[in-house]
């Protein structure tokens, strides 16, 4: 087995606009291994969000191969890419992504639903994860109740709770004040620390300089920092 949790192969994507393509990513290779902590740095056009929805199983390359976890996801069929996605990668985003009309509990719990996890173990790794990232008390609380700082790592948490082989953030940041930015990139050097392997997107030097390796993404092309 690898120990490359994600690996890119001369990935290039491209979209059809009118009778033309436009191509956005031109021959991507790189890896991130077990126990990573990297950072993808990029400006807005620079096609960091296309490389994260192909990280992310969201979408797929025109050419070259997407590896997770060793397998190649242009082989999985769309019920397989979704099992896959919701096994292997853990997600946190920028804007949450919480469901309002439920407490955090449900929340945190529902990627262990989708996963047909027993509910008795459900509730159990719930409560563990929500203790570990400090915000148990909270639980029966809905997203609007609680601070921004506290709805990330309720997102965090809802990552985290099925053990992911990675932890992919989208400027997991970008929503918050400095006080809480630095709490958040605290917690992400503890994961780290802790053997979690993490890819984070970002525009922020603050946030890319916490991590062990630094890429920039210019005009579709990816470089080390």
């Amino acid at each position: 087995m690898t120990d490359k949790v994600i690996e890119t192969i001369d990935v290039k994507k491209s979209y059809k606009l009118a009778d033309s393509e436009v191509p956005v990513l031109h021959g991507i290779t790189f890896h991130v291994s077990k126990g990573d902590f990297v950072s993808i740095m990029g400006p807005s056009g620079s096609g960091k969000s296309t490389l994260l929805n192909i990280l992310g199983c969201l979408d797929i390359p025109t050419s070259g191969r997407y590896l997770l976890n060793g397998r190649d996801v242009s082989t999985l069929t769309e019920s397989e890419l979704a099992e896959e996605r919701n096994k292997t990668i853990g997600f946190v985003f920028q804007n949450f992504n919480l469901l309002p009309k439920l407490d955090l509990a449900a929340n945190v719990e529902l990627p262990l639903i989708y996963g047909n996890v027993p509910r008795k173990e459900r509730k159990e790794l719930v409560e563990r994860i929500l203790n570990r990232l400090g915000i148990w008390e909270r639980r029966h609380h809905k997203p609007n109740e609680i601070s921004g700082g506290q709805k990330q790592r309720t997102a965090i948490a809802r990552a985290l709770v099925k053990n992911p082989a990675i932890i992919l953030a989208d400027e997991p940041t970008g929503n918050l004040d400095s006080v809480t930015t630095s709490e958040i990139l605290n917690l992400f050097r503890e994961l780290h620390s802790e053997g979690n392997t993490l890819a984070i997107i970002t525009h922020e030097i603050e946030v890319a300089s916490v991590t062990k390796r630094q890429f920039h993404i210019r005009d579709g092309l990816l470089y080390n920092a």
